[in-house]
């Protein structure tokens, strides 16, 4: 039974009982606490927990997801992947535990030919929550198991709860037993690989209270009790297809056939070579659903992850002895496994497959430039007579590289040499705790949703403000401290929850509005504007005078000016959007944006430096366009509809079945977008584009100044060419011609100079020759030179000296007067290290004296300090350091 056949008879079971078929979401989760989509459940999670109303009484889903926790694991078990798809079927308190139970039963049970799975009941077991008699009693009247078919176990396997307070409720797992040739007799009590877990069954019913872990207390039931359950994909596939693991099901073992025969090794040969196959094939797929979704490679957040996901399939490949780059088939390979159940992946498979080959390319210029630098390490290390690599080199390759540790122990131990690894891991253990504590800081009092779900309960916030700029409205709530309260005082910072509003929400890439909140007796200042939970805007104020309470009539006054100008700047990213892909292309996607008043910055797949005519090309069109003065028009569309008129989309931007279209001049630019706009594009004034730069291997940033902004600088720009042109009286036009002229002189005057100065040093060679003496075995020249202009100077003179004073041991150490600091440089022949004179030695000893740190090779070394009255001590400190 192939992937896709699975996922259509569980969505066709659960459409023809009753349930509304959701989409899946974006691998990129609205919950601020996740990166990714990491379970069936998460795009349900406000409609189980209350916080926002369920649109529909039961609802059922195949739900992309991507979890990396378990990374390590990848390749190693039959059912562990980075990438999964979860099917879901979830009631709002409508059925419960009974009709939960029968639906599973019967989709599993029933004939292939009546639209179920076909799994034979003797090979079925069931686990539930020790003491959920309910659920045990269910199992054997509904599907007629034996007892000791149902196993009861704790509550770390079997109990639910979000983590903390709020609904709770035990599960139900159903387990399939492959067979002796897997594992132990005794159930999925034994935790053995040969029963796999294949659906879980969440009873909401519960309300918990504060706890850690699963030491909490049960408060009682919930008004309305809720059904979450999930069924693995991948887990039925394998087992349906007669196969050992995931990786071979028909959506993954196509990428995995081509590793093997990339590397011309045969799957099932070598544990080792299989292990790395199925990471090469499980990392493909995900890299490939992950970059569809519109995540693009990067050193931080998702983009890591993406990254890292990457960097291992190289790594797997390399490991297969196959070094040349493999992303162009493989990732084919993978998008033709997957585009019947994900057709986007074939639409939009070009920007993918750049956006892959580029890493690839990227990190195979990575390896090569972090095995020279571990080559050098390794030299060292030996050349110490040590055996073991340091752990800080180790964590500086990965950290500043992204070479992979395993990498650095392997080209290691190929060496002869061992890594400390518990170094290595103190300074990730290090790294990370800081970024923990970094995230920690970054966390809003949003970050607590429980607070607004009463509000929310009230219905959505209705926003005005693309027709208004003022609104009377009501407040519903206050929130101080993540606490809801009654009123607000002058000087009290709180959160402000009002039935309608016209202060535009932060979202789209488009900047909070600024503005303020008014009604009698209070006068608030708005500093912040979210959507902390779907259909509900929180406004984040100051109170500047007056008190405020719940009720109270308020009214939300935008600041015209900043609306404006962020109206002008939205509607300019949508031009340079378009002008970009009319000069690049189509691969020229948005990957990102940000717009405010006076400014806007747009992010978009792309690989190379634009030259100095692309970008002007591009901003000529822009500006173009708003000489036109073009119609902008906005419409409510059907998501379908929309997209089949050819609007665009940002990936990773989540839509509603419904979406606002905005058109400016027709086709040419077409966008999903729920932010402000002008009404004609002459309205913008005008695009000023001030930068373009790189933001990672597969993505370019352009940014740009707009309206008054853009005036304004232009005008800073004149002033500066005014004052140019009569300081050097010169035409504007030969302004350019005359500074490059100007340059010119100064580089060659520049090089006379250096010339004279060099032949000032050369000249005074002889009269230190001249103090040259015999100092125990070695002839020497110690003196203090004076002021110089710099170190190499010092420098110079150091080895001219000791060149001229021939192959007979010699130390030269000359100090001075650099920029108002000591500075002495040691030279030291050949002969004279025979003797044992040690240049770094001798230039660390004279460093200390000068109140500093220095050292260097033992033919030529450099100290400095701060202490120049130390400078004679320093010398004669050299010359009783040397060989007698």
């Amino acid at each position: 039974m192939q992937t896709a056949d699975i996922r259509g008879r569980w969505l066709d079971f659960f459409a023809e009982r009753g349930h509304t078929v959701v989409p899946s979401a974006s691998l990129v989760s609205d919950d601020p606490t996740l990166l990714f989509t990491v379970a069936g459940m998460v795009p349900f999670v406000p409609y189980l927990t209350g916080l926002v109303p369920a649109p529909y009484p039961r609802a059922t889903s195949v739900q992309k997801c991507i979890r990396t926790l378990d990374i390590e694991e990848v390749g190693k078990t039959p059912r562990h992947g980075t990438f999964f798809q979860m099917n879901g079927n979830f009631s709002f308190g409508d059925y419960f535990k009974e009709q939960a139970i029968t639906y599973a039963w019967d989709l599993l049970t029933s004939s292939e030919a009546d639209g179920g799975y076909g799994f034979q009941e003797k090979d079925l077991w069931v686990t539930v929550y020790k003491d959920d008699d309910e659920a045990f009693g269910l199992w054997k009247k509904i599907a007629g198991l034996p007892e000791e078919r149902i196993q009861r176990l704790d509550m770390d396997t079997n109990y639910w709860s979000t983590g903390q307070p709020g609904p709770a409720g035990p599960c139900s797992e159903i387990f399939f037993d492959r067979g002796p040739a897997y594992g132990i007799d005794g159930g999925p009590a034994t935790d053995d690989d040969r029963y796999v877990e294949i659906w879980n069954l969440v009873f909401m019913q519960y309300l918990r209270g504060p706890g850690s872990g699963k030491n909490f207390e049960i408060l009682g039931d919930l008004p309305k009790k809720n059904i979450d359950t999930g069924m693995g994909l991948e887990r039925v596939a394998f087992l349906k297809q007669g196969v050992e693991n995931m990786y071979e099901i028909d959506q993954v073992r196509p990428v995995l056939d081509l590793a093997a025969t990339l590397s011309g090794r045969r799957y099932g040969a070598v544990h080792d070579d299989d292990v790395r196959m199925r990471i090469v094939a499980d990392h493909v797929r995900s890299a490939l659903m992950l970059m569809s979704d519109g995540i693009t490679p990067s050193n931080e957040g998702r983009g890591y992850i993406l990254r890292r996901l990457l960097r291992r399939t190289v790594r797997s490949m390399r490991l297969l002895g196959v070094d040349a780059p493999t992303f162009t088939e493989l990732f084919s390979a993978s998008k033709d496994a997957m585009k019947a159940a994900y057709p986007e992946v074939e639409t939009d498979y070009d920007r993918i497959r750049n956006l892959a080959t580029a890493e690839e390319e990227t990190f195979l210029r990575t390896l090569a430039s972090g095995t020279s630098i571990l080559d050098l390490a390794v030299t060292k290390t030996q050349g110490a007579g040590s055996k073991q690599l340091a752990g800080d080199t180790a964590f500086l390759l990965h950290d500043t590289f992204g070479f992979p540790i395993d990498l650095t122990l392997e080209m290691a131990e190929e060496a002869g040499l061992s890594v400390d690894r518990d170094a290595f891991d103190a300074l990730m253990l290090e790294q990370r705790t800081m970024a923990k504590a970094d995230a920690k800081a970054k966390k809003t009092l949003l970050a607590d949703l429980s607070v607004y779900s009463a509000f929310r309960a009230e219905g959505e916030t209705i926003f005005t403000g693309y027709d208004h700029l003022d609104t009377d409205s009501t407040i519903l709530g206050l929130i101080v401290d993540g606490v809801s309260v009654s009123k607000a005082v002058a000087g009290d910072i709180a959160e402000v929850i009002l039935a309608e509003t016209s202060l535009y929400p932060e979202s789209g890439g488009q900047e909070a509005d600024a503005g303020s909140i008014v009604g009698t007796g209070f006068d608030l200042e708005v500093l912040d504007v979210q959507r902390p939970v779907k259909g509900l805007v929180s406004h984040r104020v100051q109170v500047r005078s007056g008190e405020v309470g719940v009720g109270e009539a308020a009214t939300s006054v935008v600041d015209r000016d900043y609306r404006r100008g962020a109206t002008q700047a939205h509607s300019a990213t949508h031009l340079i959007h378009a002008a970009l892909r009319e000069v690049l292309g189509p691969d020229a996607h948005q990957a990102g944006s940000d717009n405010r008043a006076g400014y806007m910055r747009l992010d978009f797949n792309w690989s190379k430096p634009l030259s100095l005519e692309t970008r002007t090309e591009i901003e000529d069109i822009a500006n173009d366009a708003v000489r036109q003065n073009l119609e902008v028009t906005t419409r409510i569309l059907p998501l379908d509809e929309a997209r089949a008129l050819g609007a665009m989309a940002l990936f990773g931007e989540k839509y509603g079945e419904e979406v606002r279209v905005v058109e400016i001049g027709g086709p040419w630019s077409l966008e999903l977008c729920a932010g402000t706009h002008v009404a004609r594009s002459a309205e913008i004034g005008l695009i000023n584009v001030i930068s373009e730069a790189s933001v990672g291997s597969s993505n370019r940033r352009i940014e740009s100044l707009v309206g008054r902004e853009a005036f304004r600088d232009l005008a800073t720009e004149r002033a500066i060419v005014n004052e140019l042109t009569s300081t050097l009286k010169t035409p504007r036009d030969q302004v350019s011609t005359r500074i490059s002229e100007l340059l010119a002189s100064l580089k060659s005057a520049e090089k006379r100079i250096a010339e004279f100065e060099q032949a000032a040093l050369t000249e005074r060679v002889p009269g230190l020759l001249a103090t040259a003496s015999r100092v125990g075995a070695v002839t020497a020249v110690i003196t203090n030179v004076g002021a110089l202009t710099s170190s190499d100077d010092l420098r110079l003179l150091v080895t001219t000296v000791r060149s001229r004073l021939g192959s007979d041991a010699a130390v030269v150490a000359l100090a001075a007067d650099v920029a108002g600091k000591p500075a002495v440089i040691v030279a030291t022949n050949e002969a004279a290290r025979a003797l044992g004179a040690k240049a770094g030695a001798l230039a660390k000893t004279a460093a200390g004296i000068l109140g500093g740190g220095g050292g260097g090779k033992d033919d030529l070394a450099q100290g400095g300090g701060s202490n120049l009255a130390e400078i004679g001590t320093a010398l004669d400190a050299i010359a009783a350091g040397l060989p007698r």
